[in-house]
């Protein structure tokens, strides 16, 4: 498989990595950052821009909000929205503690990112989710109906497959990665906590095929009333279209938009067109 896994799973190369990042130095004299005490965990977080709209970006696994959204917090529209970007306990800046997956911790993580939300005082927000991140916005979204203003979800999926457990297995053991591959992701945890973590990641998300109808969110899905829109690439290598099509189905008038050349990093790929889907959606 000639990708890059980082943050959200997958990137088709190592320029993309570089191009987040880039992105991000662009708009770091705008933005303001630093740790707030949530559920007793010190969350690291950024904030860009001064609109009425607050939004809550939700990076993928092992993400953090410097490696996944570069383009949108430097430039989604400043004037419109308040844009929020965080690492979940464990990833990035978030560190101690080590991360850990329990059952819950999709569940844990929604929590964490509604009361962060809170700590900095915003009482109603959107979110923008990508792969893992777009799962703990489904379970923020239906946890949280009268928080959640709108939704945008992307490389997510509230079940898994056993094609889904062949995807992971078959990227399981980063000793087999290139080099080039694994560097952006010892270089933020070190050799050694990357490959602990990655092994743990694979085992926990692996562990949800364990479950009735191999069930990640799938019963909170009718739960969720909010606007969403649910995006997807259709050359996404880790997220077959079976998934963002049961999404449609089961979260009332969500609405679906494909993008033919898109993969899992397609709102780093193509960041104009995927931004201004998300502000004109916003």
């Amino acid at each position: 498989m000639a990708c890059l896994l980082l943050g959200g799973r997958v990137f088709t190369r190592r320029s993309d990595v570089k191009r987040a990042v880039a992105a991000t130095r662009l708009y770091c004299s705008s933005m303001t950052s630093g740790k707030k005490r949530v559920n007793g965990v010190d969350l690291y977080y950024e904030q860009t821009g001064r609109g009425k709209h607050a939004l809550l970006l939700l990076p993928g696994a092992l993400g953090s909000t410097r490696t996944d959204f570069g383009p949108q917090l430097k430039s989604l529209n400043k004037e419109r929205f308040t844009v929020v970007g965080w690492d979940p306990r464990g990833y990035g800046q978030s560190r101690p503690p080590d991360r850990d997956f329990p059952p819950d911790f999709f569940e844990r993580d929604a929590k964490d990112a509604v009361d962060l939300m809170k700590v900095l005082g915003f009482g109603k927000f959107s979110m923008l989710g990508w792969s893992d991140g777009g799962i703990t916005a489904l379970v923020a979204a239906a946890r949280n109906p009268n928080l959640i203003n709108k939704m945008v979800v992307w490389g997510g999926n509230a079940f898994i497959t056993e094609e889904d457990l062949q995807l992971y297995n078959a990227v399981r053991d980063i000793s087999k990665w290139s080099a080039k591959m694994r560097q952006p992701m010892e270089e933020i945890y070190g050799p050694d906590v990357f490959a602990k973590t990655w092994g743990a990641w694979v085992e926990s998300f692996s562990a949800f095929a364990n479950r009735p109808e191999g069930s990640i969110c799938m019963e909170l899905l009718p739960l969720i009333s909010c606007p969403t829109l649910i995006i997807h690439g259709e050359k996404d290598p880790m997220v077959p279209s079976i998934h963002p099509q049961y999404l449609l189905k089961h979260i009332k008038g969500s609405r679906l938009h494909l993008m033919p050349e898109g993969k899992h990093n397609l709102h780093l790929r193509f960041a104009d067109e995927f931004n201004k889907l998300v502000e004109d959606f916003l």
